[in-house]
């Protein structure tokens, strides 16, 4: 064989090759999915649940959804919540909330299961409620993933096909109903895990310092860089709450242990962590994002909080 022979050979390889990649990124794109078909049906409602058929190859872009979501699931995924990753397989819950941005990628061929939609104004509502930003399984920093046995997919799986039909019905306590399914699946869930102390607030302290933790999560995730975080110090909390930000260091550190302006450091950290693993901003618009105006002070910030650099963590180029 001469050498223009293996050329052509080579040629017609690449060129095979690479038109296979591009219709493999189609079939991607055009699998490509977003929750964002219900957020109509959700505004009116508040709930949606659907059944997941052969939903292979599909990605979910990083980035805060408008809903709580619960997934059944049951294939192989990729998962980036907040600043970490999970690679799971076989049947998972999964929990998500909208103040905590997460992608979706599907692997496996075959995935099949259940998802259930809910705006929090659903879930809770009346004042009265305890909020789910308080629940282990939806706030910042707990874990949001559970393997689940194959007994358990059954019992679980009945539960979302009773929510399925529950839904479209007439029945005039069909909300209370489906919350009840909710509910259920949310303590099932919790059986997994050792669990937390989740006592009613029982004085000012613990008020304020829910209201603090509060308003701290809804600063983020931070969406554009065109839009700084606001509240950067804890003085910026104490005035927004109207208190004196003695009053609310002190609240914060009996209930939790920590100093206000540490929670906010760790938030701001992990927040940076996330946008440094999931998206293509440069680190000076991650740091001006953040509320840094120099690159040097994002940078400094950044060392002492987790102990290394911006840039030592970002995923190597390929």
């Amino acid at each position: 064989m001469d050498g223009n022979h293996r050329h052509h050979i080579r040629l017609s390889f690449i060129i095979i090759r690479t038109s296979q990649i591009k219709t493999n990124n189609m079939e991607k794109k055009v699998n490509e999915r977003s929750d964002s078909a219900f957020n109509n049906e959700l505004k009116l409602k508040g709930f949606n649940v659907f059944q997941i058929e052969e939903d292979s190859n599909v990605v979910r872009n990083y980035s805060r959804k408008d809903f709580y979501k619960i997934c059944l699931t049951t294939g192989e995924s990729l998962i980036n919540y907040a600043d970490r990753s999970f690679l799971m397989k076989g049947t998972i819950l999964f929990f998500a909330n909208p103040n905590i941005p997460y992608s979706w990628e599907t692997i496996s061929r075959s995935y099949v299961g259940y998802t259930c939609l809910f705006s929090e104004d659903f879930y809770k509502p009346s004042d009265r409620s305890e909020s789910l930003q308080h629940s282990p399984l939806f706030k910042i920093g707990g874990t949001p993933i559970f393997q689940i046995t194959e007994e358990k997919r059954e019992f679980l799986n009945g539960i979302f096909r009773n929510m399925m039909a529950e839904q479209s019905t007439n029945y005039a306590f069909k909300d209370d109903l489906i919350r009840n399914y909710i509910n259920l699946i949310i303590h099932e869930a919790l059986k997994l895990q050792p669990a937390e102390n989740f006592d009613q607030v029982k004085n000012a302290a613990h008020r304020i310092t829910n209201v603090f933790l509060e308003l701290l999560e809804r600063q983020f995730p931070i969406e554009s860089a065109s839009r700084p975080l606001k509240l950067r110090t804890a003085q910026d909390y104490a005035t927004t709450l109207n208190l004196h930000v003695n009053y609310l260091n002190r609240a914060v550190k009996e209930t939790t242990g920590k100093s206000t302006t540490t929670h906010i450091s760790e938030r701001i950290g992990s927040e940076a962590k996330a946008l440094l693993l999931h998206t293509d901003w440069n680190v000076a618009d991650i740091g001006y994002a953040l509320g840094f105006e120099y690159p040097t002070y994002f940078n400094n910030f950044f060392k002492r909080v987790t102990g290394t650099t911006p840039t030592s963590i970002r995923p190597a180029e390929v």
